[in-house]
């Protein structure tokens, strides 16, 4: 290994010197360029080199290069004054000027072969290559393809490169030609090589319009592509309009009408010969005849409009039970979909009902509750978009819409597409138009039938109840109603699922000293019925601050030993409890000490294994306790966890 990298060493000496006579770097900045460089080569040398080691050494052949090019701009414009010879001699290259870049090049090829499988190193690489315009580059793509001939983005890659770097056509299309036959299960590569073909396509036919052989373009009128296109080269399309006077004009445009646009044909014929192939691989891909579909409306080909229709009826034959499929092609009726913000105008609400008709023909064949759900997406957005006010009213423009909206909601209920989620919507929808009677007998008819399991649509029925109770004077009745509710639902809740409604139940009876018990027995039951669980949610930790705040410690202590005494009481609650000791200890309360031991003590007594249970027991006696109470801890964390002791006792490791 040494004599490897001795002899890497001896063969920098030429550029070295050539740095230094250049008075590009002085002879103690070489040797300090000589030692990292070593310590570099011994890294990647060694027998098990990490990828690190060689973007390490890369990365700082980079600055040290960029460096080079700074000082060396320095010099030349110091040299400028002192005449031409100087001058040329001090601008003509040597071998250090392609040295670093050479150097570069070799330790990105000794990395590519040591971590072949990795596709970002070889993408770093070729970019490197493309970035210098290193001759390089050609080799590194065919050893990167030869490596992972099934990576469609190294086809792509290559075939770029030569297509935009090397103006190659033949060699890019065979390129993406062999990718093909190599992956022929990729959308990207079928893609990438019909906008290849068709850009060069639209290349030529731009060099005609130039020539004055030929006008238009490929691309479709209003494309922001042609556009730049053309105001970057406007030049050229004056002086084509300067030289032709309006009679010549005219018969030339009389000609291009009657000849036929071979262009055009043949970027037709290119697009249906690559879709059908691409097709014949790929026939259960939507999002493939969807790319091409979208290439086909920005283009402007010969018989654009039959190989439209060809696309549309293939993917109604293949995709009618997909609901995807029918909300593409109900969108695909709205020109411009930021047109839905304004229904007020006849041609958008013409757009709107055709997308419309489209999702009704959508739930004839598919009723899902998948289509129904992208079918009320969309009303929303038009009805919501389509009100100025920002809440939904029974304006003249967006009424139809609503009451079109309420009809797929009620349909949805008749065939059983309505899931829980869509349900709450529905109740939501009468809720923001202001129809709060409605939406609550609503609320009322889902939560006792079809959804009386879903959490989240009580949750709303028991928030519109109390909604109710706010605008009336509250009686006896209705709390006990509210309560009963509440009951009803937590009964049979998890914990988990059900933390909004608990909330909204302890913060609603706070003040309600009869309830609020009844609720805390309740919760005791829930807690017992799940197994103590309370991922996420501490329920008995609420429970105990709002008691804390309203009785006093002492009550407080008293409900969190009951939660403590349950099956497998949950490690949220004893922590919490720990910390609410802790600091009235530190406040001064003289019982909060013995209290935060007693927790520890029934904490580790379910969690012994737990290793900041301990961390915290241990510096709780190191801050409040005595030295001797802290080695008590210590050493019984040392025998029940052994060497991990010294992971979270480091002062006595």
């Amino acid at each position: 290994m040494a004599d490897v990298v001795q002899l890497r060493l001896e063969r920098m000496v030429p550029e070295l010197e050539d740095l230094e006579e250049r008075g590009i770097f002085t002879r103690q900045e070489i040797a300090e360029i000589v030692k990292r460089r070593r310590k570099f080569e011994y890294r990647i040398q060694r027998p098990s080199p990490l990828k690190q080691d060689y973007l390490a050494y890369i990365e700082y052949e980079k600055q040290l290069d960029a460096l080079r090019k700074l000082r060396k701009k320095a010099i030349s414009r110091e040299l400028k004054a002192d005449g031409v010879e100087k001058k040329r001699r001090g601008r003509r290259r040597s071998v250090s000027d392609f040295a670093g870049v050479m150097r570069i090049v070799r330790i990105y090829s000794m990395a590519t072969i040591r971590f072949k499988g990795d596709i970002e190193l070889w993408f770093q690489f070729l970019e490197f290559c493309k970035e210098r315009k290193h001759g390089r580059m050609k080799k590194a793509l065919v050893e990167a393809i030869r490596f992972h001939p099934k990576v469609p983005d190294l086809w792509i890659y290559a075939a770029a490169w030569e297509f935009d770097h090397n103006l190659n056509v033949e060699a890019a299309r065979a390129i993406m030609q062999s990718g093909l036959r190599a992956c022929p299960s990729s959308e990207d590569l079928w893609v990438e090589y019909l906008r290849m073909e068709l850009t060069y396509l639209n290349k030529l036919k731009t060099r005609k319009v130039i020539l004055g052989e030929d006008v238009g373009s490929l691309i479709r009128e209003g494309n922001g592509a042609d556009e730049q296109w053309k105001d970057e080269n406007k030049d050229l399309f004056m002086a084509l309009e300067e030289q032709k006077g309006d009679k010549g004009l005219d018969e030339e445009n009389g000609e291009s009408r009657e000849k036929v646009d071979l262009f055009r044909e043949q970027g037709f014929g290119i697009l249906r010969a690559v879709y059908r192939s691409a097709v014949e691989n790929l026939p259960a891909s939507f999002s493939l005849r969807k790319r091409f579909f979208e290439i086909l409306e920005a283009t402007d080909l010969a018989h654009s409009e039959e190989m439209r229709e060809e696309i549309l009826a293939d993917m109604k034959q293949e995709f009618s039970k997909d609901p995807e499929y029918w909300d593409w092609l109900a969108k695909l009726e709205i020109n411009d979909p930021g047109l839905v913000l304004d229904i007020g105008v006849e041609n958008v609400r013409f757009q709107v009902d055709k997308a419309i008709q489209v999702y009704e023909e959508a739930l004839k064949i598919l009723a899902a509750a998948s289509v129904v759900d992208l079918y009320i997406r969309f009303l929303m957005h038009v009805v919501e978009k389509g009100d100025e006010s920002g809440i939904l009213s029974t304006s003249d423009h967006t009424s139809k819409y609503i009451t079109h909206l309420i009809g797929v909601f009620e349909r949805a209920a008749a065939m059983g597409c309505l899931t829980g989620n869509l349900a709450r919507q529905h109740i939501s929808l009468f809720l923001q138009m202001g129809r709060f009677d409605e939406a609550r007998q609503l609320a009322e008819k889902y939560c006792e039938g079809a959804f009386s399991n879903a959490v989240q649509l009580w949750d709303l029925r028991v928030s519109i109840e109390m909604k109710c109770m706010t605008r009336t004077p509250q009686s006896k009745t209705d709390l006990s109603s509210i309560f009963e509710l509440l009951r009803k639902v937590l009964t049979n809740a998890a914990v988990s699922d059900a933390e909004n409604l608990w909330l909204m139940a302890l913060k609603f009876f706070a003040n309600e000293k009869r309830y609020f018990e009844k609720l805390v027995e309740l919760s005791i039951l829930s807690l017992v019925r799940d197994g103590g669980s309370e991922d996420g949610f501490s329920l008995s930790s609420v429970i105990v601050d709002m008691v804390l705040e309203k009785d006093g410690i002492n009550k407080a202590r008293d409900l969190y030993k009951r939660f403590a005494s349950l099956p497998h009481p949950g490690f949220a609650l004893y922590k919490h409890c720990i910390e609410l000791e802790k600091n009235l200890a530190a406040a001064g309360d003289k019982e909060g000490l013995k209290h935060a031991r007693k927790l520890f003590e029934s904490a580790l007594s379910t969690y012994k294994e737990d290793i900041g249970l301990w961390q915290d027991y241990f510096s709780m006696e190191t801050k409040m306790g005595t030295s001797e109470t802290a080695n008590g801890v210590y050493w019984r964390a040392k025998k029940i966890l052994g060497g991990k002791v010294a992971l979270i006792l480091p002062s006595k490791a």
